[in-house]
């Protein structure tokens, strides 16, 4: 039997890309997060992985044991139509070159990088243009696709950018993204509305939130959430975005009509709707983490069909 792939995990979060590429059969050999609640929801489900805890300004890439690929969801704030779109003039933006530092000390076969749909378009697309660059003058070959994973047969309308770069030619060319399918489950697949969740995610019935969620919810199929513009509703069978500002306003947080009331969706959804399985879980943190961690990861079946057909295509590694 051939050894596994080994995958460095920069920018970890709470692991979602790494149990995407854990699941296609590769071996995550190191990672490294600075934020100290997503470590800890890390370390609790990854329990084998060594897990460097610090700013990635700090790591000695000498340090890091080999690997074949390397995988990067990077901070996306500076480049979002949501953020402040300062792009390589904030300071977050500008961590895609200790990707790059890290990148060169230990030249991987293959750079994977997750990011925002606007990573394309933002500053009339020279960023872009610019990581491109990066990345060729490192001879490296780049494939890029913008997905919204609901075209993947996942519920959830969640649109980004997967760039994957590769060593050897004849790899980038054999290499296929994922071709677009139908809606395998839709939210309520995912939600089960007949279970009683705990008390303290329904709205209480004489609040303002209760009253006004209450006159505009027509659809017990469908999920609504309060906005900056009123109410919206999703669209058929498909869950908003989950975003991380769940975390710092609470009333961000989707919400549904269930056989018992009305509430938001639980951490617990949130994951589901992100294709966590259930065996994963939070640790003691609060709950303002546990929204903002679900908002901040990404959709595993997704990155999981790019991982199972990079496993399918690596030569010579």
């Amino acid at each position: 039997m051939k050894n596994k792939y080994k995958v460095c995990s920069l920018f970890a979060g709470i692991g979602g890309i790494d149990l995407a590429f854990q699941q296609a059969g590769f071996e995550i050999v190191w990672a490294n997060e600075i934020d100290k609640d997503a470590c800890k929801t890390y370390r609790y489900n990854f329990r084998d992985t060594v897990l460097t805890e610090c700013d990635i300004r700090k790591v000695n890439a000498d340090d890091i044991p080999n690997f074949d690929i390397l995988t990067a969801g990077f901070p996306c704030q500076s480049f979002s139509v949501c953020g402040n779109k300062k792009g390589f003039s904030d300071e977050r933006g500008n961590l895609l070159f200790e990707i790059m530092r890290i990148a060169d000390v230990k030249k991987p076969k293959i750079i994977f990088l997750e990011n925002v749909a606007n990573l394309t378009e933002h500053d009339n697309g020279k960023t872009f243009n610019r990581i491109h660059n990066e990345l060729s003058e490192r001879n490296y070959y780049i494939r890029y696709i913008i997905a919204d994973v609901c075209n993947y047969g996942i519920p959830q309308h969640r649109m980004r950018t997967y760039i994957i770069a590769f060593k050897d030619y004849e790899m980038c060319i054999d290499f296929h993204f994922p071709k677009e399918q139908p809606l395998q489950k839709n939210i309520f697949d995912i939600i089960n509305s007949s279970v009683k969740a705990e008390k303290k995610f329904y709205l209480k019935e004489n609040s303002s939130q209760y009253l006004k969620m209450k006159s505009e919810i027509n659809d017990k199929n469908q999920i609504y959430r309060f906005t900056d513009y009123g109410i919206q509703k999703s669209k058929v069978e498909v869950s908003f975005t989950l975003k991380a500002n769940m975390g710092t306003w609470y009333n961000r947080v989707p919400i549904i009509k269930d056989d018992f009331g009305i509430r938001t969706i639980t951490p617990k959804e949130c994951l589901a709707l992100q294709g966590f399985p259930q065996s994963f879980d939070f640790p003691d943190i609060s709950l303002k983490n546990m929204y903002k961690q679900c908002g901040n990861t990404v959709v595993v079946p997704f990155i999981n069909q790019l991982s199972k057909e990079l496993n399918n295509i690596i030569k010579h590694i």
